[in-house]
């Protein structure tokens, strides 16, 4: 009889046959790089700037003193400070209003009526802006929003011009812009043309979810369309505005390239944190701070209202 050779399995056959007898061992390796860059690059750096905002500035030096101290803090909670967090809160929450009110009735056309082809092509018009760089597009509106722009001739020419001269003397809508490129309003315009697909997408995400038995259900039994809309439809998918809520609201409470493109003569979180990173780290530190903080609670708000969820 002829002797049968055995052979040995590969390494690689002995490595996943080890594996697959210790599943805990290989998830732990295979989750241990995103844990990493999370703890060590993203936690770590909140760690760092949450350490940085208790030292202090050395007024004769101008150096970083590392002692634990209050100070920074007293310094941040000042008048003129509160203002540039109050101002930038209330920029955000209207740009968040404003995104949502402009994305629930596309997202419900495209969740509701609009057949598949249709539905790809809006699709397409939705995420077509984010293909374009960031940059380019807040550059181009303020080409649209200057005294020699689009929106200044057309009013001109419709014998409007001083509609927008009665905008930019309002200090709530102007503030202190010379032109729209540098106004409230402005800011507004941008951050929504620059947020608003992500809110379209989770509120469709969200309706696309709204079992249509529970609509006709509603019709069924008498309800009118408003009614059904108010009582079914827009409570359902609510979670999916909230969570795209979570963006609009969050990128612009922290960003920095146009409030100094557009908002230039305004002071919000994100320019104050650049402005004072070449002499006062430590208040950098603290007004990014303050910024986690909101976020922290519109998160922990976020999470009650069901947007985790939706997302």
């Amino acid at each position: 009889m002829m002797a049968t050779i055995t052979r040995r399995p590969s390494i690689t056959r002995r490595i996943s046959t080890f594996f697959y007898h210790y599943p805990g061992l290989s998830l732990f390796l295979l989750l241990l790089p995103p844990l990493a860059w999370l703890l060590i690059v993203y936690i770590g750096s909140l760690a760092a700037l949450l350490v940085q905002s208790f030292y202090t500035i050395d007024p004769m030096s101008m150096l970083v003193k590392e002692e634990f101290t209050l100070s920074t803090y007293e310094e941040l909670f000042t008048a003129a400070n509160i203002d540039v967090i109050k101002r930038t809160v209330y920029l955000a929450a209207a740009v968040t209003v404003g995104c949502a009110v402009l994305a629930f009735p596309l997202a419900y056309y495209m969740a509701r009526y609009a057949n598949r082809r249709i539905k790809g092509l809006l699709y397409l018009a939705v995420m077509l802006p984010l293909w374009s760089s960031y940059l380019v597009r807040v550059y181009a509106w303020r080409l649209i929003l200057v005294k020699e722009g689009v929106i200044n001739s057309v009013f001109e020419q419709l014998g409007l011009g001083s509609v927008v001269e009665w905008v930019i003397d309002r200090p709530y809508i102007g503030g202190t812009g010379t032109s729209l490129a540098s106004t409230y309003l402005g800011m507004f315009l941008v951050f929504v043309y620059i947020w608003l697909p992500y809110m379209i997408l989770p509120i469709h995400a969200a309706l696309e979810r709204v079992p249509k038995s529970l609509i006709d259900a509603s019709s069924d039994l008498g309800a009118r369309p408003g009614y059904t809309f108010r009582r079914v439809i827009f409570p359902l998918a609510f979670p999916g505005v909230v969570a795209g809520s979570i963006f609009t609201f969050s990128l612009t409470l922290g960003d920095y390239i146009v409030a100094r493109v557009i908002g230039n003569s305004v002071f919000y979180i994100g320019p104050a944190v650049s402005s004072n990173l070449s002499f006062n780290i430590p208040l950098s530190a603290a007004f990014t701070v303050v910024s986690v903080v909101i976020m922290v609670i519109y998160l922990l708000i976020a999470r009650r209202l069901g947007a985790f969820d939706a997302l």
